[in-house]
């Protein structure tokens, strides 16, 4: 089956599955996210499950019924055939199979089989599939009562019912759809979260990182370095993960381990989903569901890479709990060199602390000696005056960390038209110059609903990366400067004052420059003659107005 073919099919599935639980009220449900999710997730390993013991034991690809051939191996046999499976593969019971839940569908109280049916599964792959919370508690792949979400209980099993149905309608054939790679799966996951992962769903919600931004941040941070080995993958904000799936792949996922971290349960478990369809379940147990910013994991490694797209900013209200307990923390002041936003006085929208300077700092304090990183920013961070954006950006140049900027169109984000930029830093900076790229005029300009979105084309974003690793000053768009000048510019990293001013000379002769002068002259001489017109017919009125008040 062609890519094309395939993602269709795949599509078509999950659309079937929006249709479910539209058909059972849950269309624009907090919940309805779980179902699509986890159902999808379930056909995903049941089908790979499959295809992987067959690769395994080629005799299974031959069996009239898979399902009984499972069946008819002795215990010890099966667990021979479950021990010779992929860490990436979930270990599966003949009972759990898609086919066979399909067949027992008309039993009373079916959703209660299903919901079982899942949490015996979690609970038997929670060594490979759980998520952690900063307390060192698991987070099991699926929830154990997914049917319940469903408050009227005599629709349970309908429900149920409609979904092994959509379920079991087709097997995927995972030899193809894993020979597409990342690519393939990137595009699967967005279309399956789009409707899951927007501003709202609530404080900590992701603004979802587009793919270009991505791939301009991994391809600039790998460099094509071909013979990394080890490498060790952070991202301290990860949301659903589409940051680490780039700079991973990238790295290559066999040369590298992915760990994160992030506040939301619900981008914690997409990320999930996400490294599964990815190929990466061997880092599942590096996902750490909890605060960076009080409770921050993985304290006691030192990354090779971290990339971040952090919140920019949050309300008082969201906010003061982790104000108060890192002020009174003194074991942080390292961590937070540069200081800790201020509280906001109110508590709304347009009163916010600037939490990324947070999760700034708190990547610089993860890098290893030899590490490099790429965090989101708003633009206005890289010319700020403030105490704590200013004393950052020093640091980054005092010990020649920074390698550069790019400065983002407005509107790269569909939710959200705050200006960006990405601060590239890396311990390992030989060059006494930085390179900052003013990508602002780039993009083409969409709607996407009721947002306008500015789309990075493929031509513009190797534009941006060739300017980049090869330091090219193109223009009024790159430009490669030294330390010294970035001190002489009050460390401003706006790639603008950098610019070479061009005046154009254009020669004239004696006889035109004094047209000039005498056409500006009889130019200003009528505007002149208009002031005065105007400051007498003013001073008239007012007088009329003096009068008719008396």
């Amino acid at each position: 089956m062609r890519d094309v073919e395939l993602e269709q099919k795949i599509k078509d599935l999950i659309d079937g599955l929006k249709g479910i639980c539209n058909a059972y009220g849950l269309s624009g449900d907090g919940n309805e996210y779980k179902i699509i999710s986890q159902s999808f997730l379930y056909k995903f390993l049941n089908d790979k499950f499959i295809h992987d013991v067959c690769e395994v034991e080629p005799e299974l690809k031959n069996a009239n019924n898979l399902q009984d051939s499972l069946f008819r191996k002795t215990e010890d046999k099966y667990e021979i055939l479950m021990a010779k499976l992929g860490g990436g593969t979930a270990k599966l019971k003949p009972t759990q199979l898609i086919s066979y839940l399909y067949a027992q569908q008309n039993v009373d109280d079916f959703y209660k089989n299903f919901n079982e049916t899942l949490n015996d599964i979690a609970v038997q792959n929670s060594g490979t599939f759980s998520v952690h919370t900063a307390s060192n508690k698991n987070v099991l792949l699926f929830d154990a009562n997914l049917f319940n979400v469903i408050t009227d209980e005599d629709k349970r099993d309908d429900a149920a019912r409609a979904v092994i149905n959509r379920l079991s309608e087709n097997r995927f054939d995972f030899v193809e759809a894993f020979g597409h790679g990342f690519d393939f799966f990137s595009t699967i996951f967005e279309y399956l979260i789009k409707d899951y992962n927007t501003n709202g769903g609530g404080t900590y919600a992701e603004y979802y990182t587009p793919h270009s931004v991505a791939r301009i941040i991994a391809k600039i941070l790998v460099n094509g370095n071909e013979n990394l080995q080890d490498q060790k993958v952070l991202d301290p904000s990860a949301g659903s993960g589409t940051l680490l799936m780039n700079i991973a792949h990238e790295i290559g996922i066999d040369r590298c381990s992915v760990y994160s971290q992030d506040i939301s349960q619900k981008s914690s478990n997409l990320l999930r989903l996400n490294l599964i369809l990815n190929n990466l379940a061997h880092s599942i147990t590096n996902v750490v569901e909890g605060n960076t910013l009080t409770a921050p994991k993985h304290t006691g490694k030192k990354f090779d890479f971290i990339v971040s797209n952090p919140p920019f900013g949050l309300r008082k209200n969201a906010y003061e709990d982790s104000y108060n307990e890192i002020n009174n923390n003194p074991v942080w002041s390292e961590r937070f060199f540069a200081g800790i936003p201020n509280l906001p006085k109110e508590d709304n929208d347009k009163s916010k602390a600037n939490v990324y300077l947070l999760f700034l700092q708190h990547v610089l304090w993860m890098m290893s000696d030899s590490g490099k990183a790429a965090i989101v920013v708003p633009t206005g961070f890289i010319t700020a005056h403030n105490t704590i954006e200013k004393k950052i950006r020093k640091q980054l140049i005092e010990k020649k960390w920074l390698k550069g900027v790019v400065s983002m169109p407005s509107y790269i984000f569909a939710n959200t038209g705050t200006n960006v930029s990405v601060i590239f830093i890396d311990k390992t900076n030989k060059d006494d110059t930085v390179t900052l790229v003013d990508a602002s005029k780039l993009g083409e300009k969409i709607k996407e609903g009721k947002n306008q979105r500015t789309i990075i084309r493929a031509e513009e974003e190797q534009k941006i990366i060739d300017a980049f690793l090869n330091m090219e000053a193109i223009e009024n768009f790159s430009v490669k400067v030294g330390y010294n000048e970035i001190k002489e510019k009050d460390y401003s990293l706006s790639a603008g004052p950098y610019f070479d001013v061009k005046i154009e000379h254009v020669d004239i002769t004696e006889e035109e420059l004094w047209k000039r002068v005498n056409a500006y002259k009889n130019s200003l001489t009528e505007q002149f003659s208009k002031n005065e017109r105007l400051e007498k017919c003013i001073l008239e009125q007012m007088e009329r107005i003096k009068n008719a008040n008396r």
